[in-house]
């Protein structure tokens, strides 16, 4: 069971709803949201990204028990959510450095928990990739690194998310058949290590355990699970942690996202929400770069509150509250 402050405690309530549940609100990308906006233009302007994620805060976090966002681009989507809806804000530098090996995690250079919390941060998350079989020497850096983020959250009594994101540094591609054989051993150790009392995590923004994509009746692939083998390794991932833990979407349809929430629940995971990204306002970008700001909001009005309001549903029926998990000290 986790044991935080009271401090803790009343800003974690601020991220989730009355029943417990975190309906959690994601865009703080920015590499992949660059990316995104460049099939529509050379160059996408940092005050391009700004608006966007400005008017997905303004239409969507009615709908969110938060909204998580970065301080580079970020700050105006902040300060225009809903007055309900609370803020996470990213600590870590975008993507990572491709030529060294281990992919080692960064923070932003002109940012501390401190300065964070003065913009409003009711939370701070923090993305580490991570492969559990990697060389000692790699994971130890990692390990001290999530020491120190934890410790200076503690000193601030900022609750501390920790988005885990898994690979497998001898295969290239994270989508593939090979890496969905070895998917779950990577997402349920890696949880295991970080669930530790010395990294300070407060919440674990995970993976779901396999590639749904490969589990029968789930997709046309070819499958490599049965239904009852996914369903064990749900269980086990419940099982691998006494933390708060919460789903992100990686960047799967909503439709599959829901489907694998409700899947969660029936294999008896207690996972306490989602913090969903893309698979909420992706299909947004389309209309904002190519009619401008009209056309992104009824979009968003539309269809972007369509999805939010649909899966919300369902993280109240599967989720589990968060705070049957923890202790106040």
């Amino acid at each position: 069971m986790l044991k935080i402050s009271k401090k803790k405690k009343e800003k974690m309530d601020l991220l989730s709803t009355d029943t417990g549940r975190i309906k959690a609100l994601a865009i703080d990308q920015r590499g992949a949201l660059r990316k995104m906006m460049a099939k529509y233009t050379d160059e996408p302007t940092a005050f391009m990204i700004e608006e966007f994620k400005r008017l997905v805060s303004e239409e969507l976090t009615p709908y969110a028990s938060a909204i998580l966002l970065d301080p580079e681009y970020g700050l105006p989507a902040a300060r225009n959510r809903d007055s309900h809806s609370g803020l996470l804000l990213a600590y870590e530098k975008t993507g990572y450095d491709a030529t060294t090996p281990g992919r080692l995690p960064d923070l932003l250079e002109d940012w501390s928990v401190t300065r964070l919390k003065n913009e409003g941060a009711d939370a701070v998350k923090f993305l580490l990739y991570y492969d559990v079989d990697e060389p000692e020497a790699i994971n130890h850096l990692k390990h001290v690194f999530v020491e120190r983020l934890g410790s200076e959250c503690a000193q601030e009594e900022l609750p501390f998310y920790l988005e885990l994101v898994s690979y497998d540094a001898t295969i290239s591609d994270a989508t593939s058949k090979e890496y969905a054989h070895v998917k779950p051993h990577k997402v349920i150790e890696m949880m295991k290590e970080f669930s530790k009392p010395v990294y300070k995590v407060d919440v674990l923004k995970v993976e779901v355990p396999v590639n749904m994509n490969y589990v029968a009746g789930f997709s046309p692939h070819e499958s490599i699970h049965t239904p009852d083998e996914a369903a064990a390794y749900f269980k086990e991932q419940s099982e691998a942690t006494d933390l708060p833990f919460i789903f992100l979407s990686a960047g799967v349809s909503s439709q599959l996202f829901k489907e694998t929430l409700v899947f969660a629940h029936q294999a008896g995971s207690t996972f306490n929400g989602v913090l969903c990204g893309r698979a909420t306002w992706r299909d947004g970008v389309q209309p904002f770069m190519e009619s401008g700001e009209e056309a992104a909001r009824n979009w968003l009005k539309k269809t972007g509150v369509e999805n939010i309001t649909s899966l919300n549903e369902v993280v109240e029926k599967t989720a589990s509250p968060w705070f049957e998990k923890i202790e106040v000290v």
